[in-house]
């Protein structure tokens, strides 16, 4: 296998030396989630559309400041090593202008209450959003409550208490839109670029959601005037980091970048929305603009993320630890290809080039270069089968089949949840009480926190039990 690295350094031929620059350009986007998903997607395509060198990025973290501080160290530039099954391309990005700590809510409310800030972009994790399953704030949430509770007492005050501010992102971002009301700047576009079927709308359910129960007329008059919501498609695998990568970057660019991020060469972005105040030239870079996104999304979700989701706990249960070593074992791609079987039943037959996706989809995968890991992937599984796995079930259901590759995905989880095996799931006390039943009330237990429909019906409890059973027999 040849492995080459060519460094496209450009105009940055002392910055990738000495991690510092001069011609950062004016924030004019606020982004919530700074990782290496945003780096290798949002920021590059922004980075390929700005030559004008207009439109730079805050961009926050979320739950831990350490991004924030390597990228601050650099002056928020980095690389992005886009790696193909042959070789290596290294390229520079310079689009975010400034990495800031998620804890500092002060400045990412200044950031988008500032009239030259024209969008907000999100990439907070489907668990991120923090709603319940009709789409609402979830008010069991302890962090949603604590938060609802501060905006009833700050959405009216003259000016905001942030020494106990918001945790959670919509919170934070409703705080920045009053403000951005407060001070009259103008109409803004928020993106979401979280795997959610219509996430947009979702968004702007879950800022009205917020607004309505903090009882703030003025905020949720605002939100429904003068912000849109753009949905959005997105694709790009960035496996995590090592300590390997850094190295290679390094050696191709003599700079010591403390926070290059990989990628594959494949990407994807479908947006559908409006953006009053103006936005990067994004299509560039290669991304689509379209008046109904529904197909992409189901598309993406279902057959990307949907498959992923399988493997990271079929996959592991058969000892594998990558998406490359878990799609090369013979049953657990016949495992995927059942499951990209179902799915298709349930997808329009017209404009989506399904067969040619599905195998650009296995090619990717196949990619043994690109470690993605299934640990990675499983992590917050409740959420991601609540939007992945569970709706095709049903949809099977409905149609009079067993849905028997989504039920296995679901089975593959319940297994490795009480064997104790799970990622990290933030609904993690309620998943180790739920796995902690035995027999069929565990089942039940643990489908609850997927979906109360799949819950309530004793065949699929059934089907799920006997498929857990399977996988605990492995």
């Amino acid at each position: 296998m040849k492995e080459t690295v060519t460094a496209d350094l450009n105009r940055f031929a002392l910055a990738e030396r000495t991690g510092s620059r001069v011609d950062a350009a004016p924030v004019r986007i606020a982004h919530l989630g700074l990782g290496a998903f945003h780096r290798a997607h949002q920021a590059w395509y922004t980075d390929v559309a700005d030559d004008a060198n207009e439109w730079g990025i805050a961009a926050f973290t979320g739950r831990s400041p350490v991004a924030a501080e390597d990228l601050q160290a650099q002056d928020g530039l980095y690389s992005v090593l886009v790696r193909s099954a042959d070789d290596d391309d290294v390229r520079i990005v310079d689009s975010i202008s400034e990495a800031v700590d998620g804890a500092r809510v002060d400045r990412l409310i200044d950031t988008v209450a500032a009239p030259r800030t024209a969008l907000v972009t999100l990439t907070i994790t489907e668990a991120g959003y923090a709603l319940g399953a009709d789409g609402r704030p979830d008010v069991a949430n302890a962090a949603v409550a604590a938060d609802l509770d501060w905006l009833r007492r700050n959405l009216g005050a003259a000016r905001f208490d942030l020494s106990a501010a918001p945790r959670t992102a919509l919170a934070r971002l409703l705080a920045g839109v009053e403000a951005r009301r407060r001070v009259g700047a103008g109409d803004l576009a928020i993106v979401s670029c979280d795997n959610l079927p219509d996430n947009g709308a979702l968004t702007r359910g879950g800022l009205l959601g917020l607004a309505d129960l903090a009882g703030s007329s003025e905020t949720r008059e605002y939100v429904a005037d003068h912000v849109a919501f753009v949905s959005t498609s997105i694709d790009r695998i960035t496996p995590k980091t090592t300590p390997e990568d850094i190295s290679l970057v390094a050696a191709a660019t003599g700079w010591n970048d403390r926070a290059p991020v990989v990628t594959e060469p494949f990407h994807d972005w479908v947006l559908s929305g409006e953006f009053p105040s103006g936005r990067p030239e994004w299509e560039r870079g290669g991304a689509r603009f379209v008046d109904d996104i529904d197909p992409f999304e189901r598309r993406k979700l279902s057959l990307l993320n949907g498959s992923h989701t399988l493997m990271a706990y079929a996959g592991a249960a058969r000892g594998h630890l990558t998406v490359a070593q878990a799609i090369a074992d013979p049953t657990v791609r016949s495992w995927v290809e059942e499951y990209w079987s179902e799915a298709v039943r349930h997808l329009p037959a017209e404009g989506l080039e399904l067969e040619a996706y599905r195998a650009a989809l296995l090619t990717r995968f196949e990619n043994a270069r690109i470690q993605h890991l299934l640990r990675q992937i499983g992590q917050d599984g409740t959420t991601k089968l609540r939007v992945r796995i569970a709706p095709l079930l049903k949809a099977e259901r409905a149609a009079g089949r067993d849905g028997a590759a989504s039920v296995r995905a679901i089975g593959a989880w319940v297994a490795a949840a009480r064997r104790g095996e799970l990622p990290a799931d933030r609904v993690g006390d309620s998943l180790a009480a739920a796995a902690s039943e035995s027999g069929e009330r565990g089942v039940v237990a643990l489908l609850r926190l997927v979906d109360d429909e799949l819950a309530d019906d004793p065949s699929i409890v059934a089907a799920v039990a006997g498929a857990a059973a399977a996988f605990e027999r492995v």
